[in-house]
């Protein structure tokens, strides 16, 4: 190919923000636009979006060779999953705008359900490979206990199967794609990456006292992860707790739920160790990591492995349960320790024990950050996923799209 690789990327979702999804989109754009050194051709990367600001402009730069533009479709503000399902024909609409003529890609991947529908609707009789990432499966949300969207995991199954490829962030994902009856050889296990600049053990970090600091870092304080490291502080004497999420600093006071975990914390005897430092800006994060003996992920149900990955990249190690992508990136015994959801007891005995012992802790912060930065630099995730955006460019047959998606989304 003698010109650049157009790649067009597409996401419902807003952007800007701190959860996975954003920043995995905002990084992987950025980076499958930097030149490799692989010998691999440049790449020409559009992000694809629902504009959500109505000051927010229609094309907006995010480095070199990568663009964001933002469409219109539905009121200009952040929308639910169930407010914005009934504007992605419109979102189709503006896609297919965008990519007729010469601005036609060469290959599109969707990211979000939502998404995947606009860009499968958007695509069809375009003859475009299509590559979908879910960041999450509708199943597993629902064992989790959260509120799905009734069409979700029909949808859902069938965006994958119609895919030429779906790019799972875990191994976990990949087996539940399979489960829907997505073919095991579209799938590849694509995870998500780190900032290495950004998160490092070199670095200016927060005041702190004597204490071992252990840290949480979340979004929502109803994260039952939060509730168990309280639960297992108990078992920690000497050992504060450092909880990062929730509303901001000067609204703790009046929140419901730090006030519940407030007399939790204060039942056990625990309170005069837990800060809650409510939510941090993103800069600051590592500032707060690198002061910790430990990172703790202690949710089966909202497992985030950006935050495990940003501790471990700040050498950090880190006492996970093994779900999501938090089995894949922790490995047990080198970069911190698995433990079992719910067990606050043996939560704490075996941070505890951890703790006593200075050489193992040491050289579990070495492989952690070894892991993070060789394992999961955004560098090696573009590449990963440039990859596989050539195995289908190579196999990939024009593409049929199924007139379920109209139907769906009226």
């Amino acid at each position: 190919m003698n010109r650049p690789l157009n790649i067009a990327l597409v996401s419902a979702s807003t952007l800007d923000g701190d959860d996975a999804h954003s920043i995995h989109v905002r990084e992987l754009a950025r980076a499958l636009a930097a030149p490799d050194g692989d010998g691999h051709e440049e790449r020409q990367v559009t992000l694809h979006t629902r504009r959500q600001d109505e000051a927010a402009r229609s094309r907006t730069r995010l480095g070199p060779g990568a663009t964001q533009y933002n469409l219109s479709a539905g009121p200009a503000r952040p929308l639910s999953e169930n407010e914005m399902l009934p504007h992605v024909n419109e979102l189709a609409s503006g896609l297919r705008r965008r990519w007729s003529g010469t601005a036609k890609p060469d290959l599109i991947h969707a990211h979000g359900w939502i998404g995947g529908l606009a860009a499968c609707a958007a695509a069809r009789d375009l003859d475009i490979p299509l590559v979908q990432s879910f960041h999450g499966l509708g199943t597993a949300d629902r064992r989790a206990g959260r509120q799905v969207h009734p069409a979700r995991i029909r949808l859902e199954t069938a965006i994958g199967r119609d895919s030429d490829a779906v790019l799972a962030g875990t191994s976990e994902e990949a087996e539940n794609l399979v489960r829907l009856g997505v073919p095991r050889p579209r799938i590849n296990i694509t995870p998500y990456g780190v900032d290495g600049e950004q998160f490092s053990q070199s670095g200016p970090a927060l005041p702190r006292g004597d204490r071992d600091r252990l840290v949480v870092v979340c979004h929502d304080l109803n994260d039952d992860g939060v509730i168990t490291a309280i639960r297992a502080l108990e078992h920690i004497p000497g050992a504060e707790l450092a909880v990062a999420g929730g509303p901001a600093r000067e609204d703790l006071e009046n929140d419901p739920t730090v006030h519940r975990l407030r007399v939790l914390a204060k039942e056990l005897h625990v309170a005069d160790r837990v800060i809650f430092l409510g939510a941090m800006p993103r800069k600051t994060v590592p500032r707060l990591l690198r002061t910790a003996k430990l990172a703790l992920c202690l949710s089966p149900h909202h497992p985030s492995p950006t935050v495990s990955l940003e501790a471990m990249a700040c050498g950090v190690p880190v006492v996970a349960v093994p779900a999501g992508g938090n089995a894949d990136c922790v490995l047990d015994k080198i970069t911190g320790i698995h433990v079992p959801a719910d067990r606050p007891v043996v939560i704490g005995r075996a941070i505890r024990n951890l703790l006593n012992e200075d050489t193992t802790l040491a050289g579990y912060a070495i492989a952690a950050a070894d892991r993070a930065h060789s394992r999961y630099s955004w560098d090696r995730i573009a590449a990963e996923t440039a990859r596989a955006y050539d195995r289908i460019l190579e196999r990939v047959a024009p593409m049929e799209y199924s007139e379920a998606w109209e139907t769906e989304t009226h």
